[in-house]
């Protein structure tokens, strides 16, 4: 891996946006590990959450919670994945759950040191301790030990203007092209699931070797096989 100097680059560029859903497994490490290349490369994290639901509803898609078979395999790989990382994986109490209430939550205004510890805490109760996210008391226990006022938190998050800012940061994500979690975007560019996090350092360090030109003629091409349903 190289250093991600800054180099010229913009703070637009600087900045990764990271969209994510309680409800994914796979958002729960990206979260750490995107944390832990964000201090590596000097760069700064905007986390933005999303409704997973909502992302695969605009690109008629499921989601492989969905699909038995990719059920199946996700317990594994995601287990796997965050082995390697070093982080705490346990069930939560149901799968899936109902993430809208800590979503919600997660997008009130708030301090962004304060807001990276509640999705800590979010985070490590879904998929780090089997605790659980969906329940309001739930959520207002957590941001209560993090000093916050939980309850006053549940409150606010369940008037219509939080509820609009989390249909927003949606809609804003899928017209960004984003149709996964979790997905960072910096300088234009995508990079979906945990996988993806080795590119993106690459790309940060000016090492992408992605060339326009081949973007360019894939677009371009033109189907000769069409899939029967």
């Amino acid at each position: 891996m190289g250093w991600c100097s800054l180099g010229s680059m913009s703070a637009s560029v600087a900045t990764m946006r990271f969209y994510f859903d309680y409800v994914s497994p796979y958002a729960y490490v990206g979260w750490h590990r995107i944390q832990a290349l964000a201090a590596r490369c000097g760069r700064d994290i905007e986390p933005i959450p999303v409704v997973f639901g909502a992302l695969l509803g605009a690109h008629g898609t499921k989601g492989p919670a969905e699909v038995p078979a990719k059920r199946r395999y996700l317990l594994k790989d995601v287990y796997r994945k965050a082995h390697q990382a070093g982080v705490p994986f346990s069930l939560p109490p149901t799968h899936p759950f109902n993430p809208l209430l800590a979503l919600r939550v997660s997008s009130i205004p708030m301090a962004e040191d304060t807001r990276r510890r509640l999705i800590d805490a979010l985070f490590a109760a879904a998929w780090g301790t089997g605790q659980g996210v969906a329940e309001r008391e739930s959520v207002s226990r957590i941001a209560t030990a993090l000093g916050l006022d939980g309850e006053a938190l549940v409150l606010e998050a369940s008037e219509p203007q939080a509820k609009e800012r989390l249909r927003r940061h949606t809609d804003e994500a899928i017209a960004a092209g984003v149709f996964g979690v979790p997905t960072v975007l910096v300088g234009g560019e995508l990079f979906w699931g945990v996988d993806a996090l080795e590119g993106l350092e690459a790309f940060l360090d000016g090492r992408d070797p992605v060339p326009p030109e081949i973007v360019v003629r894939w677009e371009a091409l033109a189907s000769s096989a069409t899939r029967r349903a």
